[in-house]
Order: C-alpha cells, then structure tokens, then sequence
C-alpha cells in the first residue's frame, strides 16, 4: 500500500511556514535550482541534474517511487524548496523512513525540522505509524542534527548500508517512536 491508495492522493498539510503538498511538474523550475546544486545532491541518492529534463524525468518517473513525496512550499513566496517524503511504508509493521531535501538557499532557518516534525506527525496520527526512521551518509552533519532535533534517537551505523553513486555508504540510523 501507499499513501494515494490510503488517502486517495498526496494529502496537504500546513505549517507555521510551509505548505507541504503533492509536486507537478509546474514545480519543475523550482526544483531544478536545487537539484542541479552538487552541494544539495552530495547526500541524496539521485544524481545532480545537468537539464531541466532531468528533473521533469524525476517528477514523472523516480518520486513516484516514494511512498508519500511532499513538495515543500515555501508560504512567502510560493516557491517549491525542496521535498520530504515517506521512502518507504511497511503498514503491516506500522514503519515508515522518511528523507528530505531542502534548497541551499534555505538551509539553517529551520525549514526541514518543521517540514519533517509535520509529516511524522502525520504519520503518527493518520498513518497508525509506529516507528519513523531516518538514515543519512556518516558525514552528513546537517541531516544528522536535523533528525536529532526532531527527537530521533541514534539506533547505530548500517555499515555499507547502501550502494550509491557507485560506492557503498555507512549509514547513521535513527528513529523516533509513538509511546
């Protein structure tokens, strides 16, 4: 199961800051700007994109892939900064991983907490989630202080954990439970 066939679409969910809701392709500019950004993609599993094609190729054919992919809205302006999505439900187990993404030009106000506080809100809540785990590269210091401030708790490194870019990666693994 994912998310369309629990909730019949992409549901929408609002924050202070962000609307957080299903991508299309009218957010193709936006996410390019980001995407095309090798300092963004360094600890992403998907490559830099080098044309606007690339990221229309993304939105039609991988963030299908994802369990529940958000476009991260930025209220001010109306600019798609990034994603945040479900990588994968296991409903039978009541678990789910989440991952983000966020636009340089955003980075350190805080975005990607809110972003994610409010999808593992709703995982807890309308998801009958369980267990909500993120992963990141060993040297991803950034995504590690962002699951850290949402409450995660380290669980260890997945050694080799992931073929990526051609080269396996060690993975810190880290979760937040609904007590």
């Amino acid at each position: 199961m994912n998310i369309i066939e629990k909730f019949a679409d992409v549901p929408k969910i609002e924050t202070e800051r962000l609307i957080l809701r299903k991508i299309t392709l009218d957010d193709a500019e936006d996410m390019y700007s980001y995407a095309s950004d090798e300092e963004v993609t360094r600890f992403v599993t998907w490559n830099t994109h080098s044309s606007s094609s690339d990221t229309i190729e993304f939105i039609n054919s991988f963030l299908p892939q994802y369990d529940a992919p958000w476009g991260i809205e930025l209220k001010e302006n109306g600019k798609c900064i990034g994603t945040v999505h479900f990588v994968w439900w296991q409903p039978e187990h009541k678990a789910a991983e989440i991952g983000y993404v966020l636009s340089k030009e955003y980075w350190g106000r805080g975005l990607i907490t809110e972003a994610a506080r409010a999808v593992i809100t709703f995982g807890f809540e309308s998801m009958d989630l369980v267990r909500i785990q993120a992963r990141c590269f060993l040297e991803n210091k950034g995504s590690e202080r962002v699951m850290e401030k949402l409450g995660m708790s380290f669980e260890g490194i997945s050694r080799k954990g992931m073929y990526v870019k051609g080269e396996h990666k060690d993975l810190k693994v880290y979760s937040i439970i609904k007590f």
